[in-house]
């Protein structure tokens, strides 16, 4: 029985020129700016015409591009190879913001004729904003082209074993490293607009869920930590605490800084510029002992084994697969709509 695996990430430009349609392609998305699309297609034009000359210079940091497909098809063809023990899987990649597009990437699914699809967001904590636009996307285009077939969704996998496993060890290996003890411990995740939380959304509460697994697998009580959330914009309120105010905190009381990107699984600007070059400046102007950051996971053996778990799992709640069910309050949850 052949099956398709499509892994779904944000995606990030190939080179200078598409900064531009890439920051327009992210603010007319419905899931981020929630407005008519009249009013949101002027408005996304307006703000990646602003932030575009911003990004071109985070971009120029890295190689003036964003190694996240590049990162992304590794993960795939990791997986693949893990899957193809069990069956026959085939992984493809689809990017919500820049290529491969759906659009795209749906003929080469239909070309290959799997009997079912699992769809896999690489966003171990769900949100509307990340995991369900991409889920939503590919569900609206399949009704379009009347593209019927089974499939699957991994809705979520905060607490997945395997998932915080990875994670132990990376910060273990860091950890490993630091002589002096007096560091914080900081899980850095994305933020979202406090609206998006108060309407249901479960993001926070999985990211918290997430920390607290891993600090009880790290097994050290000793340990101090913080969850803070990075790379906010606009003027909305956002969740918090900010990463950047926690930073100036513990570094002003001349404390080592060691960062985990707790909701990224794949190195781009917001680990690679954010992490390791703006707050690693601000912590050094702020007197901390020390600034270390813990990879990414990447295609980290525990990591792609357990995703390759979750492709393989059998017990659904409806058609979604999770590692947790989230509390009743945050209706975003898919799996609380069924």
């Amino acid at each position: 029985m052949k099956k398709a695996v499509i892994l779904f990430n944000l995606g990030g430009p190939d080179k200078p020129e598409s900064v531009e349609p890439f920051l327009f392609n992210l603010f007319n998305d419905p899931a981020i700016i929630n407005i008519s699309s009249i009013f949101r297609y002027p408005l996304a034009k307006f703000i990646s015409k602003r932030r575009s000359p911003i990004a071109r210079n985070i971009y120029k940091e890295i190689g003036n591009k964003s190694p996240i497909l590049e990162l992304t098809q590794d993960q795939a063809r990791s997986l693949e190879n893990n899957l193809s023990k069990k069956g026959d899987y085939k992984c493809f990649v689809v990017m919500r913001c820049w290529h491969p597009r759906a659009s795209d990437v749906i003929k080469k699914v239909r070309e290959y004729g799997p009997e079912e699809i699992i769809l896999l967001p690489l966003y171990p904590q769900y949100s509307a904003s990340t995991s369900g636009s991409s889920i939503n996307e590919w569900g609206d285009l399949c009704k379009k082209e009347n593209y019927r077939i089974k499939t699957k969704t991994i809705c979520c996998y905060p607490t997945e074993n395997n998932f915080i496993a990875s994670h132990v060890l990376l910060i273990k290996k860091t950890l490993k490293v630091i002589k002096d003890n007096n560091f914080m411990l900081i899980f850095s995740a994305h933020g979202l607009p406090k609206n998006k939380i108060k309407k249901g959304d479960p993001y926070q509460w999985q990211v918290e869920e997430t920390v607290k697994k891993i600090m009880s697998n790290l097994e050290n009580e000793n340990l101090n930590y913080v969850i803070s959330y990075q790379s906010r914009v606009g003027p909305l309120k956002w969740i918090g605490p900010s990463t950047d105010e926690i930073i100036i905190k513990y570094s002003k009381e001349k404390k080592g800084i060691v960062i985990v990107p707790i909701a990224f699984v794949s190195e781009h600007s917001e680990t690679l510029v954010e992490l390791d070059i703006e707050y690693k400046k601000l912590a050094e102007k702020n007197s901390c002992g020390f600034y270390k950051r813990v990879p990414a996971l990447g295609i980290e053996e525990n990591f792609i084994k357990g995703l390759t778990e979750l492709v393989l799992k059998q017990e659904t709640r409806g058609n979604f697969v999770s590692s947790l069910i989230c509390p009743n309050k945050y209706v975003k949850c898919p799996c609380l709509e069924l």
